[in-house]
């Protein structure tokens, strides 16, 4: 018996060990700083002073953003538009060109490739490139436009085009969310669209009700991770903006305003509690989304 348990000792010792590079980068640049940011923001410190200048003020920080911060509601407010519109537009979209994507043609691994490359270029790039498509003056699609005799809106600077012209831009990158569900197209089992074919089953029949439901895993997750990318868009908003939520504060994202007051403000107290009034919503819609999946999400092999 104390040898059975020496070697299990050894064996749970060689696999710590063998974990012990990522355990301790997640308490270090992880785990670590979630406490000390939850820790800040029950305070009052400026980022420009020292950590001895670190002063306890309880939830007040929370009291001030929820009674006496209006660009926390207009954050608040342009973040959930973007991600109400966003995220399904994504999710269909990207549906449909993965399933444009899966048909056996000749040099469909091209297409494929092309269709994933705006996934992997960089941020202020593609936001570069928007804001000269979107260029009300000389702007690509303006300049469309007036071929037709329309005189295209302002776009990114007119406030009551911003965001849907942001809601827009997201749908660049659709190749990551595609090649998931390009992937889950492609692990649906061939007898089921057989035994389709023999109950004289339709194309949009087979859809809704083959590929569809042996899909809901990977729609469940794309969902998941559509909801929570959604409410930290930065980059893009950051670089068309210049880092001020303009025109009128309506690009004012949750994520910028938060670094605003970090980072600009030098408010590190009030950014932390601004941070984990995000994480819980972001908590509250990723429990929710994970609480429903029961009604709608179908596993193979799993009994309704």
């Amino acid at each position: 018996m104390a040898r059975i348990n020496r070697k299990k000792i050894k064996e749970a010792a060689s696999g710590y060990a063998f974990a012990s590079p990522w355990l301790i980068g997640f308490m270090v640049f992880t785990l670590g700083p979630m406490l000390f940011s939850l820790y800040l923001s029950f305070t009052d410190w400026n980022l420009l002073k020292k950590l001895d200048d670190i002063r306890l003020i309880g939830f007040d920080n929370y009291v001030r953003i929820f009674s006496h911060d209006p660009r926390f509601w207009i954050s608040l407010e342009n973040t959930a538009f973007y991600t109400f519109f966003s995220v399904p537009l994504g999710i269909i979209g990207a549906l449909l060109l993965a399933l444009l994507l899966n048909q056996q043609v000749k040099g469909i691994a091209l297409f494929r490739t092309i269709f994933y490359l705006p996934s992997v270029v960089s941020g202020v790039a593609t936001a570069v490139l928007w804001m000269w498509v979107f260029n009300p003056q000389f702007g690509i699609v303006n300049s469309m436009l007036r071929w037709f005799g329309i005189e295209g809106p302002g776009w990114l600077i007119d406030p009551n085009w911003s965001k849907p012209t942001l809601i827009i831009m997201s749908l660049w990158r659709l190749g990551g969310s595609m090649l998931i569900y390009l992937a889950g197209l492609q692990n649906i089992p061939d007898h089921l669209y057989e035994a389709a074919d023999l109950d004289g089953a339709n194309r949009l029949q087979k859809f809704w009700n083959v590929t569809i439901p042996s899909l809901t895993p990977t729609i469940f997750f794309n969902l998941v991770m559509s909801i929570i990318g959604s409410f930290q868009v930065f980059t893009t908003v950051y670089i068309i903006s210049d880092g001020a939520g303009s025109p009128q504060q309506s690009t004012l994202f949750y994520v910028l305003y938060l670094y605003k007051k970090a980072f600009q403000e030098y408010e590190m107290g009030y950014a932390s509690a601004l941070a984990w009034i995000l994480f819980v919503i972001i908590l509250f819609f990723t429990l929710l989304i994970i609480k429903s999946s029961a009604l709608w999400v179908y596993y193979e092999g799993e009994r309704r």
